[in-house]
């Protein structure tokens, strides 16, 4: 008994058998849309009318005018999360509240120590 592969063919609902001869469709739809390809790119402008329809173009745009992704920061941010984690995590000071943040603005309108 021979095998026989089968695909799920959107366009017409049902399951279809790939042959050798078997071309896979290549609508918009049916592609992934994370390739690693300029797709996402098309027709894309910056702010000044620069064309950045493609990754190379984009990432000279970036680099001639000084501007960043978001995505560069990834690991700074990762680190000053850790950091507050491990400040309020000691108790050495902690998170403020807002009951200190209201006891500080009270004693400094009022001249004078509020009770604890």
């Amino acid at each position: 008994m021979a095998r026989r592969r089968f695909i799920y063919d959107k366009q017409l609902g049902q399951l279809v058998e790939v042959s050798r001869d078997y071309v896979p469709s290549t609508d918009a739809q049916h592609v992934n849309p994370l390739a690693r390809d300029d797709r996402s790119y098309a027709g894309l402008r910056a702010t000044d009318g620069t064309d950045i329809s493609s990754r190379s173009k984009h990432r000279e745009y970036m680099r001639r005018n000084e501007l960043t992704t978001i995505d560069d920061y990834r690991e700074s941010w990762a680190k000053a999360q850790s950091q507050r984690e491990q400040y309020r995590a000691t108790g050495k000071g902690g998170a403020v509240t807002r009951q200190d943040v209201a006891r500080a603005i009270y004693e400094l309108e009022s001249g004078k120590k509020a009770q604890r």
